[in-house]
């Protein structure tokens, strides 16, 4: 086999030239959790799946501990607790990172990628953070980083941003990408429950991890809509301009509101175009009422779906298990077959369908300045004329009312309910500023935006 560093005048990538005869393909596998023994499980299962998966050896398997029990059957001389080992063994053409978390991933990704060794990871914390060092040193390097399951779990959506719809102008990115969010809120739709309850109760069925933060903050769900609005927009995304609400205000009362106005409440990741006379981009995080015609209100429990619009493709809905090990694995598998296809392919020329080439920075739109419309929910005291007042403050500051509605009391307060037609954010928080003061107000108990 013979291994030549080029630069052709398509590409200033540097890429592997196997000798005539492919010989196979040699995995160093970081990490053997949930995802890892889901992924081995199923390479070790060939028989009726792709023939490809008959080139691929798993030639060196790192883990944390030596001792822990384990649902796959490897050799011992494959599995080792070294992993900087594995990184610098120049026998290993992919390296697959399913350790999760920042370091020592990051580290071993890099020196990985030095090396000249492709790789292929489900760690979406880690390519939303550093995924600039990361996708540069990989352009130098001539290799490919491949990370179908770092969104969505099993559900094939970045191989398809990347190809099938890259001939497409992307106006939105709309996903449903976290499946803990999506099961607290449909048990508490579905039972009426309290947040904290189900939360619990997720907990406790292994839904929701001891410490939840990244799920029920919208931590999780801000990583993975900076993934998809880069591969969407065709450029680079700054994490910290990502806007991030997660679901702890949501309450049973506002699931209740949500029945009866015709909506259900999501945790919803957007990224979308301003369009043509407002450049840049809304990358944000919250949860929504969406209205129960919408193709994402009826996605409940665990389960993650993302919503691509574009031209002249229109909508086109990815929908399937966001987590679980043998969905992870599958995207896992699938991105170690196009990176053995790529390399049995002997060509010179890097296929710049696989490769990530974004240099520049998406221009984000301050929260502010984004229109969208508004559920809000006020605690009044019982005086006359308070629904005149809201109204008076609203239209000191352009917010026009789709509904008011006084619904009832909670105890000596009177609950007030309205929605408003699209407004510009800033506009309606200087307007929700002046109620505050008002005498009549006693509490601004909830705002959600509207869908």
């Amino acid at each position: 086999m013979v291994v030549k560093a080029l630069t052709t005048q398509h590409s200033a990538l540097k890429i592997q030239i196997w000798g005539a005869k492919f010989v196979g393909v040699k995995l160093g596998i970081l990490g053997l959790g949930t995802v890892g023994t889901g992924t081995v499980q199923l390479l070790q299962d060939a028989v009726g799946r792709n023939p490809l998966l008959q080139e691929v050896e798993i030639y060196r398997v790192g883990v944390r501990s030596l001792d822990k029990p384990r649902d796959v059957k490897l050799p011992q001389s494959v599995v080792t607790t070294d992993l900087a080992a594995i990184v610098n063994d120049p026998a290993v053409d992919i390296v697959v990172e399913l350790m999760g978390g920042l370091e020592p991933a990051r580290s071993l990704i890099l020196q990985a990628i030095k090396n000249g060794k492709h790789i292929v990871t489900a760690n979406k914390a880690a390519i939303a953070r550093f995924g600039a060092e990361i996708f540069n040193a990989a352009n130098e390097a001539g290799v490919y980083v491949m990370l179908e399951a770092a969104v969505g779990g099993g559900i094939p959506v970045i191989q398809p941003l990347k190809q099938a719809l890259s001939v497409n102008r992307i106006h939105t990115v709309t996903g449903i990408v976290n499946g803990t969010t999506n099961y607290i809120l449909t048990r508490m739709q579905t039972e009426g429950s309290d947040f904290g309850d189900v939360l619990a109760d997720a907990q406790r069925l292994g839904y929701a991890e001891a410490d939840p933060t990244a799920d029920i903050d919208g931590l999780d769900a801000a990583d993975k809509i900076a993934i998809l609005a880069s591969l969407g927009f065709g450029g680079r995304i700054h994490l910290e301009d990502v806007y991030c609400e997660g679901i702890r205000q949501v309450s049973k009362t506002d699931i209740t509101y949500a029945e009866k106005l015709g909506f259900v409440i999501k945790l919803l990741a957007i990224a979308k175009s301003q369009g043509n006379n407002h450049p840049g981009l809304s990358v944000r995080v919250h949860p929504t009422f969406v209205p129960k015609s919408h193709p994402l209100a009826s996605i409940n429990g665990v389960y993650n779906a993302i919503l691509v619009e574009g031209e002249p493709i229109g909508q086109v809905m990815f929908f399937g298990p966001g987590a679980g090990a043998g969905a992870t694995a599958s995207a896992v598998t699938s991105d170690i077959l196009s990176l053995v296809a790529a390399l049995e392919s002997n060509t010179a020329v890097p296929n710049p369908l696989l490769t990530c080439r974004h240099e520049d920075y998406c221009q984000i739109t301050p929260v502010s300045q984004l229109l969208t419309r508004f559920y809000a929910r006020f605690l009044t005291k019982d005086h006359p004329g308070v629904i005149g007042k809201l109204g008076t403050c609203f239209g000191n500051y352009g917010v026009s009312l789709e509904s008011v509605v006084q619904t009832g009391f909670q105890g000596a307060l009177a609950e007030i309910v309205v929605v408003t037609h699209d407004v510009k954010e800033g506009d309606f928080r200087q307007a929700l500023d002046e109620i505050r003061h008002l005498e009549a107000i006693d509490s601004i108990a909830s705002i959600l935006r509207v869908l």
